[in-house]
């Protein structure tokens, strides 16, 4: 099991908009962000899901990872999803990344890393009790314009008994 769980932005901002963001400390604990991640958020443009992860960032319980850490080399991703793969390839303890885009997760599978997305967190909170139903964090999310696979979506929901 990991102990260290580190988030890129799209699912902090997803998780924002069906007000989820309180689940994370529920199902992992501490949370950590990279400096690129928390620019990214926080980028003082009101940017969606800002005040949310603002506020948790305040409550403690998500933190800014300040520690030095070596660069990717050769790897076309942004700056937030390379951070956060080079924190976690690079801890000597095991990993959980929160990540959703395709390329990222592809290279953190690609070595080796453990990856989940919003869609897994939402599963998560649903089999952990936190929330009544998936379906329905799932079409808050529909209704935004923040996009998951419906095939993603309809394994999640298998698996939680929906």
């Amino acid at each position: 099991m990991a102990r260290i769980v580190i988030a890129d932005a799209s699912p902090l901002i997803g998780l924002s908009i069906v007000k989820g963001l309180e689940w994370l400390p529920a199902l992992f604990g501490e949370v950590w962000i990279p400096g690129e991640v928390c620019r990214e958020v926080l980028s003082g443009k009101r940017a969606r899901g800002e005040p949310e992860i603002q506020a948790a960032l305040d409550a403690g319980w998500l933190r800014i990872w300040d520690q030095p850490f070596p660069a990717l080399k050769g790897i076309d991703l942004d700056e937030g999803e390379s951070a956060c793969i080079s924190i976690a390839l690079h801890h000597p303890d095991p990993v959980l990344l929160i990540m959703d885009e395709r390329a990222g997760r592809a290279v953190a599978m690609e070595n080796g890393l453990q990856v989940i997305g919003t869609a897994a967190v939402i599963g998560r909170a649903k089999s952990s009790g936190l929330i009544p139903a998936a379906r329905q964090v799932f079409e808050v999310l529909h209704q935004s314009d923040f996009r998951i696979s419906p095939a993603v979506i309809k394994t999640v929901l298998a698996r939680v008994g929906e």
